[in-house]
């Protein structure tokens, strides 16, 4: 049996899969009731999105509770979503990976062997070493999401690779992080540095706030929404925030850019941008005026489907309430494969609107000057690895994910070995199974770190069971803020089975490499309590309070009149951008319509749902009840059409011929007849995820049109279609 069936056929996790296949978390006696017994609070930093509210956990007598906000912290205001309500699912999970495995073969067939720690560590080091002498020690690349990965980036570091990308850059974020730093000089950071309590006017296009549960987006947003504040929704589907809006703009899929280019053409040519603003940080105005003079809104409409007038008003609302006016950047911006020009053009409006450093805009963040801790510092790469790996998106400011798989295929690959933290790839990286499958046939090590055993599990030689976040220290939390802060995440249970923290594995594998120097530490809570007495403050402090303030050093908006320099090539913001036009891109953004969609197909809108973190949290127990699948969302005229009821099951059949788990009909007013919406993460193949496996539709298998953006390489995945077949 080859690698690729075993992937498809493994049920082979050793003690995971001996687990009963009923859904139950306790006893069979009657419990006490909730805080009767003896309680005890520990801090932590939610690791169920990347958002990382803090908050306490509850215990009773040792056994969890609940979890709470904590009310210090800024990122939660005390209150925590859905998902970190149901962290403790996370921990509770029963089909956890156990204990460290190993892929071997035996009477032919491969399976996973449990082995000890030691035992996977020594397989690991020595390929890490036979990759080495082979090919040098810049070999290995990392793939990772989440905070735990600067552990294995150190090691890697430290070994001499320097090769490292987030999923989430390629995914999703990079082209917002590009076009507004293109034009700003600056991205606009986690957690968005947007001041939607204040703003009197919010512009959402596509941003589904309330159904991503971004945890003090969605709080500021209501805080705006009660203030009465202006919202205008550009959205195809319904959205939640589209129910908030005094105006809902139900736009074509795939034309936000000829919208963007006829406001900027209504804000000049009424001259209602902030020309004060403008004319004292501003250049490249007069490119742009001349640029935007054939897209007024009757031409727009032709584009978009708006209402020329409809397209006046809200641009005339938004200069209404500027500089308080936020058009929101966004957070999943690959749609269309243009997805840089339309991050540069949100950009623009928002620079005519003189939104930027202004109160109701974005705000300047800051964070906490935390010393690093004293340990040896890794040399830096002796290789441009991103010139040999992506050499055709030189402005990526990060690694880019597929690239790194695709240059790990083949005997004569740059790439001899994979790490992968925390990120399952086949879900999240669209048409990239067969490219995955032949990377894992060709690299010398695939190394998954891991708490469940999701897709990409199956693609490893080696599996290391990292404990939950409940159960581990991790890096302080330190984001950029408008209140500098500083967050602890401490263990409220010793580590399950055989797990360990990240931070452990990192080390032991170091320390078999000959490069233990670079993590001197015996338990990471050292590093932590010398960091925060560098500021003031302890471990000691930190299990007390979980949040520590700080007092700003930093204006948080624009003084009137300040002088102000931005990290542009120009020290201006940059409509007119000279970067891309010396790398051969549009300088001023460009429209390019929308691929139409075949006979009888629809185009593929997909999103984000409030009881899960894409398909991190479909198989946690506690989330799973609130939403153990998805629907397929069709408008009344569609199902009509094909004779669909809700409740129906249906397969989704795309462009290619590609066909879907079966999926449940919701018909609904709420999306176009063009188009249909599903939420992400479901669909599950792995066996091992008991509870949600083929359970709903995954929408990355029905993406195999993927248009890459040229500036950024980020994958456009909203250009695909499907029909419907019967289940």
């Amino acid at each position: 049996m080859n690698r690729r069936e075993f992937i498809k056929r493994s049920g082979l996790f050793g003690a995971t899969a001996a687990a009963s296949p009923t859904l139950f978390l306790g006893g069979c006696s009657k419990p006490a009731l909730p805080g009767t017994g003896e309680i005890a609070t520990t801090p932590t930093v939610c690791d169920i999105c990347f958002w990382k509210c803090a908050g306490t956990v509850h215990t009773e007598n040792g056994l969890p509770w609940k979890i709470t906000g904590n009310p210090d912290d800024t990122h939660s205001q005390g209150r925590l979503c859905t998902r970190g309500t149901g962290g403790l699912g996370a921990y509770q999970d029963r089909d956890r990976i156990q204990q460290p495995l190993l892929r071997v073969t035996e009477d032919g067939q491969q399976k996973f062997k449990p082995v000890s720690w030691d035992e996977a560590i020594d397989f690991i080091a020595e390929r890490m070493q036979s990759i080495a002498g082979k090919h040098g020690n810049d070999r290995l690349a990392l793939l990772a999401h989440g905070s735990g990965g600067t552990h294995f980036e150190r090691l890697l570091n430290a070994f001499g690779s320097h090769i490292y990308a987030h999923p989430s850059y390629a995914q999703c974020r990079g082209p917002r992080d590009i076009g507004f730093s293109l034009t700003f000089g600056e991205s606009v950071g986690s957690p968005d540095r947007t001041d939607m309590a204040n703003s009197g006017c919010i512009v959402l296009i596509g941003s589904h706030i309330g159904e991503n549960l971004h945890n003090s987006q969605v709080q500021t947003f209501t805080q705006a929404v009660e203030n009465d504040a202006s919202i205008i929704t550009v959205d195809p589907r319904f959205s939640v925030a589209a129910s908030k809006s005094q105006y809902w703009l139900p736009i074509r899929p795939g034309t936000d850019i000829a919208l963007l280019l006829a406001w900027m053409n209504v804000l000049i040519n009424e001259e209602l941008y902030d020309r004060e603003y403008i004319q004292n940080y501003a250049t490249g105005f007069e490119q742009l005026k001349a640029h935007v003079q054939p897209f007024n809104p009757e031409w727009a409409y032709l584009e978009t489907g708006l209402d020329p007038e409809q397209i006046r008003t809200t641009a005339r609302t938004m200069a209404m309430h500027a500089p308080a006016t936020l058009v929101h950047p966004g957070r999943h911006t690959t749609w269309y494969g243009d997805d840089t020009q339309r991050s540069r053009a949100i950009a623009i409006i928002n620079a005519l609107l003189g939104s930027w450093g202004r109160k109701g805009g974005f705000y300047q963040p800051e964070k906490v000057a935390l010393p690093k801790y004293p340990a040896p510092k890794p040399d830096k790469s002796k290789t441009d690895w991103k010139s040999i790996i992506q050499k055709d998106f030189p402005l990526a400011p990060s690694g880019i994910s597929q690239a790194i798989i695709e240059n790990s295929i083949g005997d004569d690959a740059y790439i001899k070995g994979l790490f992968v933290y925390s990120t399952n790839l086949p879900l999240t990286i669209p048409n990239i199974t067969q490219k995955l499958q032949q990377a894992a046939n060709s690299l010398d090590l695939v190394v998954v770190i891991d708490t469940l055993p999701a897709e990409i599990t199956g693609y490893a030689d080696v599996i290391l069971p990292e404990c939950t976040y409940l159960e581990r220290y991790d890096n302080l939390r330190n984001s950029p803020e408008k209140i500098p802060s500083l967050a602890l995440r401490e263990p409220a249970f010793k580590p399950k089975h055989q797990t360990k923290p990240g931070w452990w594995i990192a080390k032991q594998l170091a320390e078999k490499l000959g490069l233990g120097k670079y993590f001197p530490w015996q338990d990471y809570a050292e590093v932590l309590d010398w960091q925060l007495k560098q500021v003031g403050s302890s471990l000691e402090e930190m299990q007390k309070i979980g949040v520590k303030q700080f007092k700003r050093k930093t204006p948080l908006y624009f003084k009137p009149g300040e002088k102000v320099e931005f990290k542009t090539a120009t020290g201006k913001i940059e409509l007119y951008s000279g970067i891309l036009k010396e790398y051969g891109y549009d300088p001023l953004p460009k429209y390019t319509p929308p691929q139409e969609s075949p006979e009888g197909y629809y185009r593929l809108i997909y999103g984000r749902a409030p009881a899960h973190t894409f398909g991190r949290t479909t198989n946690n127990p506690l989330l799973f009840e609130l939403m153990p699948e998805n629907t397929v969302w069709v408008n009344s005229r569609t199902a009509k059409a094909h004779k669909l009821v809700s409740g129906d099951y249906v397969k989704l059949k795309n462009q290619d011929g590609v066909i879907s788990n079966r999926i449940r009909v919701r018909v609904t007013e709420r999306v176009g007849p063009n188009a249909v919406f599903m939420a992400h993460g479901f669909g599950h193949t792995a066996p091992n995820l008991r509870l949600t496996s083929n359970v709903g539709a995954d929408d990355a298998s029905l993406i195999t049109n993927v248009k890459v953006d040229p500036i950024s390489g980020g994958t456009g995945m909203r250009s695909n279609f499907v029909t419907f077949m019967e289940a």
